[in-house]
């Protein structure tokens, strides 16, 4: 049976806090919850404004996971991890 693979790409705003934060959050959760079955891609919105209008991101940080399926988006520092878990889809995830 292969590993299911996380696919995530986090927009951020340059180095603010919150997306610093969220940056962090992100890693500790693959890190805790999903080990060796993640991708992260990490964009900075005022590096590449045009990727985030592209994907109607308006505000960040946010967190969109592609896959599996279905597309979630979480806006935010990440900073609740069971909350963020939940939204994901990953409560019942094995770690």
């Amino acid at each position: 049976m292969s590993k299911r693979i996380f696919k995530f790409r986090l927009f951020v705003a340059g180095d603010a806090q919150n997306s610093t934060l969220a940056i962090a959050n992100l890693a500790a959760l693959c890190r805790d919850h999903l080990p060796g079955r993640h991708e992260v891609e990490v964009i900075d919105v005022l590096r590449e404004p045009k990727r985030a209008l592209a994907e109607s991101i308006f505000m960040t940080p946010t967190l969109v996971m592609y896959a599996p399926a279905p597309v979630r988006k979480i806006i935010g520092s990440l900073s609740q991890s069971e909350v963020v878990l939940r939204a994901l889809g990953l409560e019942a995830a094995p770690a």
